[in-house]
């Protein structure tokens, strides 16, 4: 009978039929994993937790950076999230490689739309120097310390950010070489 009393002295339940705890959540360098529909590991680090994710990995030999772009959930909110971690307009999504095993680590970072700002990866990974560039001309997302966030794929006086889902997309007038102008 000591057995069935738990140490606060109460009933110990731990196993009683139907009174399983829920798993504990998977815990990857110090943040929630959960696995994508294509098995790929995912990492959700928030904002503050990014950079440190990113160098932790690096200790993994996770050296190379394959991919960083974004994703603006304005129109299509719903997605699936470990629970407890609150979705935002904006997904950045980074993808490493690690070289010895090789695994794939998906980064995906809730990024709020009041304050779209990430810290940059160029002094871990300077591959994401033109990746960083091209989430800022598109989606209008800074990185805060990058060495030269300006446009890469829009002109520099270019308004707005064409990636967004609420960008106006306007009629854009084309004249192609040796075609009669439009009248």
């Amino acid at each position: 009978m000591a057995d069935d009393v738990a140490p606060d002295g109460g009933e110990d339940t731990t196993d009683a039929p139907g009174t399983e705890a829920a798993p504990e959540p998977e815990v990857r360098c110090g943040v929630l994993v959960t696995t994508g529909a294509d098995g790929m590991v995912e990492l959700h680090p928030t904002v503050e937790e990014y950079l440190g994710v990113v160098q932790a990995l690096r200790g993994e030999e996770h050296h190379m950076l394959l991919d960083l772009t974004a994703v603006d959930y304005l129109t299509h909110p719903g997605r699936e999230l470990p629970e407890g971690l609150a979705p935002q307009r904006f997904e950045v999504v980074a993808t490493t490689i690690c070289h010895t095993t090789p695994e794939r680590v998906r980064i995906r970072v809730q990024v709020p739309e009041a304050d779209a700002v990430l810290p940059t990866l160029f002094d871990l990974h300077p591959g994401a120097e033109a990746l960083e560039r091209e989430v800022f001309d598109m989606f209008g997302i800074r990185f805060s310390g990058h060495p030269d966030l300006t446009r890469i794929l829009m002109p520099e006086d270019w308004e707005g950010h064409p990636l967004r889902k609420d960008y106006d997309v306007g009629a854009i007038p084309v004249q192609f070489k040796d075609a009669p102008a439009a009248r």
